[in-house]
């Protein structure tokens, strides 16, 4: 049987394994440091091949850099052996919900949610860190060697990487000030770009620091044609401390994955809460289809003018009427906003009137058009009702934010300044989707999953939500810490247990998903003999490569990454044989990491037809069950693909 690598997909050998056998001209070999050939890429051949004018190494020509961007792209692509263990004690409804909440560094669990989620989340919204040399920037390890900045500080490791704590205040004294925040989205953006579907969209949250520098890395990331808007927030109204200028707004940048995919599929919905039902008071007996409706003037003054608009109307007096109630053609500014054609039809077709008036000189009569409820002003169905969406938010304003934190917490605040759960719920309502998946990965104290159980019971959706969170530490003399919460997750989770019980009594006839899987990132469940297979001695030769105190259900979800199996999968543990087998997706996968499994227990796995079926290499009873393993399979599920860790 094949093994699993236990590990997150390796980008940059996917890349070259297309490059290769797209353009084998362009695979060479060079020597490493320790004088092995290993496969690389002749960059010079590809160029030639793409185009006779691509760009060479030092020509001029626009672009956004940084010191250690090379790094940044690389820290990307570099595949991590790090796992996510379950935590069924934290979790609400593990069995049964679709949400997760996953603690732990957001770039190594986006690498780890690459294989599972990838295109399959339709919105992103994150609030990073504004870098405003205060708050917290996470620090990766950025190679030394061949540096485009010769002054940074630190220590370094023997193999040339900088040491540094996991995170870190990035004070703006700092030399690497914008650099290291950089450094840190950059990468983060660049994996989360995957798992967007074809039509799917990231807000970010970002205030007057990094806005500039925000809005060109995401140009670069998901490409300035996807670039969508800048939503303008107005966080609160006024800032009686401001030195100069009170800044009461904050950003929200907007970007598509395909921005001609994401208009294609009518991602785009309406403003509702824009309608004003009163303002629809007429309605016509004879065509109810089209809706109630309200009048509008055909004439408008300060549009582009043009002969061909403005022109005489016949009235049911027989008198002409012209734009801006004139009785004869003159150019005064005001045209019609229908042409004669479009009068023409709108008159047969009923979405014209002539209604009596005293403005009009010649005539008796002025002329309006209906704009109905159900169809618009074509005579074609509306798709979409309501206001569209604007990029200026008035509210609400962050003080609700806090508001919302306190009648959760009995009038506390354990975490400052979070986000009003209305503004998230004002981004998700310009979605149409209602079953999407959501994904915050930097969740502080998760209004993300506040809001998106929030909208399911106000509209019946079925979004789902994956929160992501450093497990950063509250500072000791906070509220936080002295109502018992150690860690900004810990926060968090009760906030949405909190949150989903009272929408559940505001809703009583909702019965929506208010759980989440809580899961914990951790370093890999295989010792370092399962990587480093040469390396392996006599002394290690028969040592289990499963560490000790990982449990069978951890191993479980390590081999569901790897596999692409959505972690909130429906998880059932039965007995066949005698031996505990996991059954994930009704049969999709099945699993047995127990010690001593015979050709008894296989052969009743064998029998289920699971698609996947993952077995350790320890739990095989002896010589003889591994000899007749593939004979058993070939025999009851010959399509089962089999894999062992």
């Amino acid at each position: 049987m094949e093994h699993l690598k236990m590990q997150s997909p390796d980008i940059v050998s996917e890349n070259m394994a297309y490059i290769a056998e797209r353009w084998p001209e362009c695979l060479t070999e060079e020597k490493d440091e320790n004088g092995k050939l290993r496969p690389v890429i002749d960059f010079d051949k590809l160029r030639q091949l793409l185009s006779s004018d691509a760009t060479g190494e030092g020509q001029e020509r626009y672009q956004f850099t940084w010191p250690d961007k090379r790094h940044a792209i690389r820290l990307a692509n570099t595949p991590t052996t790090d796992t996510l263990r379950p935590c069924r004690e934290e979790s609400v409804d593990f069995e049964n919900t679709q949400n997760l909440y996953i603690e732990g560094d957001n770039l190594d669990v986006l690498k780890l949610l690459r294989e599972s989620y990838l295109g399959k989340v339709k919105m992103i919204y994150i609030d990073p860190p504004y870098n405003t040399g205060g708050d917290f920037v996470y620090k990766d390890n950025f190679i030394k060697k061949n540096s485009d900045y010769a002054e940074v500080s630190g220590a370094y490791d023997e193999e040339g990487y900088q040491v540094v704590d996991e995170f870190e205040k990035n004070t703006d004294s700092n030399g690497r000030f914008h650099t290291d925040w950089l450094n840190m989205i950059y990468p983060r953006l660049k994996v989360a770009r995957d798992l967007l579907t074809d039509d799917g969209v990231i807000f970010i949250s970002i205030d007057d620091n990094e806005a500039e520098n925000l809005k060109k890395l995401c140009n670069e990331v998901f490409g300035e044609r996807n670039f969508i808007a800048q939503f303008e927030w107005r966080k609160k109204t006024g800032a009686n401390d401001a030195k100069d200028i009170a800044v009461v707004t904050e950003y929200i940048l907007l970007f598509s994955k395909n921005h001609s995919i994401t208009i294609e599929n009518q991602i785009w919905q309406r403003d509702k809460e824009s309608i004003n039902e009163e303002r629809y008071k007429f309605e016509d007996e004879f065509i109810q289809q089209r809706g109630k409706f309200y009048y509008d003037t055909l004439d408008r003054g300060g549009l582009q003018y043009s002969d061909s608009m403005n022109f005489g109307i016949e009235a049911p007096d027989g008198a002409l009427i012209y734009p801006n109630g004139r009785d004869s053609f003159e150019n005064d500014g005001w045209i019609w906003k229908w042409s004669k054609d479009k009068v023409k039809w709108g008159l047969e077709n009923k979405f014209l009137e002539f209604v009596k008036s005293n403005k009009s000189k010649g005539s008796s009569y002025t002329i309006k058009y209906k704009i109905y409820q159900n169809v618009d002003n074509e005579g074609k169905l509306r798709e979409k009702s309501g206001r569209a969406f604007m990029n200026l938010i008035l509210e609400p304003i962050n003080q609700i934010g806090n508001s919302e934190m306190k009648s959760l917490f009995n009038g506390k605040t354990p975490f400052s300044n979070p986000k009003p759960v209305g503004l998230i719920k004002y981004l998700l309502n310009t979605t149409k989707h209602k079953d999407a998946l959501i994904l915050d990965f930097f969740s502080g104290s998760a209004t993300t999953a506040h809001a998106t159980m929030q909208q399911n019971a106000d509209d019946g959706g079925k979004r789902k939500y994956i929160c992501v969170q450093l497990p950063e530490e509250t500072p000791e003399d906070s509220e936080a810490r002295k109502a018992g919460y150690a860690t900004i997750p810990e926060i968090a989770k009760e906030r949405i247990r909190r949150a989903g019980k009272k929408i559940k009594e505001e809703h009583p006839d909702w019965n929506g998903d208010t759980g989440f899987r809580v899961l914990k990132l951790d370093n890999s469940n295989m010792e370092n003999v399962f990587y480093t297979p040469a390396e392996t001695t006599e002394q290690t030769l028969f040592n289990d490569n499963i560490k000790p105190d990982r449990t069978d259900e951890d191993l479980l979800f390590q081999v569901m990454m790897e596999l692409g199996i959505a972690l909130s999968d429906k998880i059932e543990k039965t007995m066949l044989a005698g031996k505990t087998v996991w059954n994930v997706g009704e049969g999709y996968l099945m699993a047995c990491f127990e010690p001593n499994v015979n050709e008894e227990t296989i052969t009743a796995i064998a029998k289920q037809q699971p698609q996947y079926f993952v077995m350790a290499d320890r739990s095989l009873a002896n010589d003889n069950v591994a000899d007749n393993f593939e004979q058993i399979f070939n025999e009851y599920s010959e399509s089962t693909i089999r894999r062992i860790i």
